[in-house]
């Protein structure tokens, strides 16, 4: 299948090498942003660190970052709802492209990031609503409940339970329950990969793609880019040690699959549905995400891989960046490989 993507695509795709080939003397330093992500970044010197804030304001920190960018809001008709379940209730938002009432739609359950903690509609709305419209599509946000006010395995029930109920009332959405896909950013990208792999041993529903955007794929924090960029310029490694310290119940045993996903073996991978993988250059997660991508590859999947240069984590999510180069590429990127594989 051919890909044809705009010229911002290409300069955030482009890899550093090309800039700087081996056996030059380029003095390039070791992390190179954008200039307005690094602007973003510099506005942070002096910030208290999130680990040493309380959850409630620790959310707030992220909440007040995106409300405080000037960013404008697709259109989009929203709805709202609550489930029950044996994990208690929780609330989903429906985003569909404005205009589309009455059509059926192909579906994108949405997990999203925040390492457990952080993160609700309010911080994702944008992207939700920017995703939606270029894949024509209707998309099904799950908040589900935030650690540590609950533990795993509580986020990824919520999220198969959401699937599940939109599967089987897939007309109540106007989505077409023979076009699924599940896509989710960081954490987000954990839990896709989970809840493929329990579609898979319950029977259904059928996923048609998945979309892992930055994933975190394993509770292992020793890789080169851990090493790289324990200290951001974003994500550090104290950030994801707080993060998972608030998801994992006392004495898990983190080397289970459905906690470090990148251990699930090749038969179990195999099951699932073409995958897109979007890593970023300067990101702890970096490494782990494209070793995922790796072993789908080596299990036979269907993989569309990119790493995008000059950026940070969380960077299709950030508000304050979001008309830079590389979120530019990379919303359109997953809208098309989304769109690509829900046609009919």
């Amino acid at each position: 299948m051919t890909k044809t993507f705009t010229a911002a695509a290409v300069a955030a795709i482009l890899p550093l090498a090309a800039m700087a080939q081996d056996g030059t003397d380029a003095d390039v330093p070791r992390v190179v942003l954008q200039e307005q992500t690094q602007g973003f970044i510099d506005s942070l010197a002096g910030s208290d660190p999130l680990p040493s804030m309380s959850y409630e304001d620790a959310r707030q920190v992220l909440i007040d970052t995106q409300t405080g960018a000037d960013v404008d809001m697709a259109d989009a008709d929203v709805q709202e709802m609550t489930l029950d379940g044996d994990d208690g209730s929780f609330t989903i938002y429906t985003v569909r492209p404005a205009g589309s009432e009455g059509e059926t739609l192909p579906g994108v359950v949405y997990f999203h990031g925040g390492g457990w903690i952080l993160g609700n509609f309010t911080t994702h709305e944008r992207l939700v609503r920017e995703l939606a419209n270029e894949a024509n599509a209707a998309f099904v946000f799950v908040d589900y409940t935030a650690a540590p006010e609950a533990k795993h395995p509580t986020q990824l029930n919520q999220n198969f339970q959401t699937l599940q109920y939109v599967a089987d009332n897939a007309g109540e959405f106007g989505i077409d329950p023979e076009r699924l896909a599940l896509a989710g950013d960081s954490v987000g990208g954990q839990m896709v990969a989970v809840v493929a792999q329990m579609a898979a041993d319950n029977g259904g529903p059928e996923l048609d793609a998945l979309a892992f955007l930055y994933p975190v794929t394993t509770a292992d924090l020793t890789s080169e880019s851990y090493e790289l960029f324990s200290d951001g310029p974003w994500l550090t490694k104290n950030m994801m040690e707080w993060m998972w310290e608030a998801y994992l119940p006392e004495g898990a045993d983190t080397t289970d699959p459905m906690i470090s996903p990148l251990n699930y073996g090749e038969e179990d991978l195999a099951r699932l549905a073409p995958s897109l993988v979007i890593t970023d250059a300067n990101d702890v997660l970096r490494d782990e995400g494209e070793a995922f991508a790796a072993k789908l590859v080596q299990a036979g999947v269907e993989v569309e891989a990119a790493r995008y240069d000059f950026t940070i984590h969380d960077f299709m999510m950030l508000n304050p960046i979001t008309d830079t180069p590389a979120p530019r590429a990379a919303i359109e990127q997953t809208a098309g490989f989304l769109s690509d594989h829900l046609s009919e």
